[in-house]
């Protein structure tokens, strides 16, 4: 189930209440930055299932 507007609202005011309004570009930096990393490693694994499909067929 994917998180509707109105709780992707409710998070960032949490989120602004708990970390502050001079910490948040921060955070959504490091978190920009993981995503990339994960989608990058999670990529990488799927092309070396490819390759080894193709080396099995």
């Amino acid at each position: 189930m994917r998180p509707g507007i109105g709780s992707i609202i409710i998070i960032a005011i949490v989120a602004l209440i708990v970390f502050g309004p001079n910490k948040l570009p921060e955070l959504g930096k490091a978190l920009g930055s993981s995503l990339k990393e994960f989608k990058k490693a999670t990529q990488g694994l799927a092309n070396e299932d490819d390759t080894e499909k193709k080396d099995l067929s």
